[in-house]
């Protein structure tokens, strides 16, 4: 599987204007090639650079890196076309679309650009890159990185890696192949994850997540947001974006710190994870207005996302269930209600008067609706269940709507 390692140059300033003027010649024949691109309506990777590829090496870009600009922009103007058929962009004449269409793609002066191992080499002993650029190659420049990062580059770097300049600082983000561990087809039993906002992952082992210091970081910045965008200044807003870039990174911390919990535990015990499958969930539950920038803004889709890569490396199988009603149904004996759930941190059974914390009652019932799914997955001929019959109660086929 393919991941990308981010380690941090330490460049001289020498070697750091080097580097700016390289970006910035880059970036500017990209732009050029991309008005070219859109004025001919010629898109292609080697339409370009039939059209293009002398002119680029007139400018003085050297063969590798006019081909790396030629291929960036036909890949800028594939991803705008894709985006366009599937509808993203919106309907035919809406007004977001045309925009999009109406002009060419621009590229900033600092974007990041893309060199591989014709451009950039690697000496891992002496923590050092040999990179080119518009004033020649540049040796020795020096990288830094955490151990288990540099280890990752050192074993299993391939292909290209991304020059990036982010907030004076200067990174490059390599592609590497990563061996997988085998998947375990037979596993034990499954760790039911219920995610959520007050606590972000409740497992069915009762291991809880709180999200308490994440919503107090949220609300803090959201204080600092209001002020920044009430003045309205330029550098308002650029410590706008800098503030948004630095919370998105806290947030992904949290996400990585409980997916690498999640999936140690089911990989030491031999399990799977269950998640609930919280596609449309926007779109069925309601919500007070003061609830509804939290759930928007929230990183429900990273942390699954973080949980389900960081499983197929480990080899852990990963099963998505129907999140309808799991913190209303009692696991022991099915009954579903409402009243089951007086308060939002408890649960109650009505019938047999089961209680507990509901984020755990929800991923329990994960855990047992994974049971069942994988069940039916991995049994070739599976017996259809007959239709419910009149005295049949609800509890045995609970009703089908919105998660909880």
């Amino acid at each position: 599987m393919k991941l990308t390692v981010q380690v941090k140059l330490v460049p001289t300033p020498e070697q750091a204007a080097a580097l700016a003027e390289t970006l910035r010649t880059c970036n500017s024949a990209a732009d050029w090639v991309s008005q070219v691109a859109f004025k001919q309506r010629v898109f292609t990777r080697a339409g370009l650079q039939k059209l293009l590829y002398l002119e680029l090496r007139a400018r003085g870009l050297s063969a590798q890196p006019a081909l790396h600009v030629i291929r960036k922009t036909a890949d800028a103007y594939r991803t705008l076309h894709t985006h366009v058929q599937t509808g993203l962009l919106g309907r035919a004449g809406s007004a977001r679309r045309a925009k999009a269409e109406s002009r060419p793609i621009t590229f900033r002066a600092e974007a990041a650009h893309p060199f591989d191992d014709r451009c950039l080499s690697w000496q891992m002993d002496a923590r050092t890159v040999s990179i080119w650029t518009t004033r020649g190659r540049l040796k020795s420049v020096a990288f830094t990185g955490k151990p288990s990062q540099l280890k990752t580059l050192a074993e299993y770097r391939r292909g290209e890696s991304d020059l990036v300049h982010r907030d004076g600082k200067w990174f490059l983000i390599a592609t590497c192949e990563v061996l997988e561990t085998p998947l375990n087809t037979c596993p034990r039993d499954w760790i039911g994850v219920d995610r959520g906002i007050a606590n972000l992952a409740t497992t069915s082992d009762g291991d809880n997540h709180q999200g308490s210091g994440l919503q107090r970081y949220r609300r803090r910045m959201a204080r600092v947001r209001a002020e920044l965008q009430a003045k309205g200044t330029k550098s308002a807003k650029r410590r706008l974006k800098r503030r948004a870039r630095r919370e998105r990174r806290h947030a992904a911390h949290v996400n990585h710190s409980i997916a690498k919990t999640v999936v140690a535990d089911a990989q030491r015990t031999g399990r799977g994870i269950a998640l609930e499958d919280l596609q449309g969930i926007r779109d069925r539950v309601r919500l007070k207005r003061h609830q509804r920038a939290t759930l928007s803004s929230w990183p429900f889709h990273q942390l699954g996302a973080f949980i389900a890569y960081k499983a197929q490396r480990a080899g852990v199988p990963v099963l998505e269930v129907d999140a309808a009603y799991t913190s209303q149904t009692c696991p022991r004996c099915g009954h579903v209600c409402r009243k089951n759930r007086p308060t939002r941190d408890d649960f109650t059974c009505m019938v047999c008067g089961l209680a507990g914390p509901a984020d755990h009652i929800a991923a329990v019932n994960v855990t047992r609706r994974a049971r069942t799914a994988w069940a039916f997955v991995n049994t070739p001929n599976a017996a259809v269940s007959p239709p419910p019959g009149k005295g049949q109660s609800r509890a045995a086929n609970p009703p089908s709507g919105p998660g909880s």
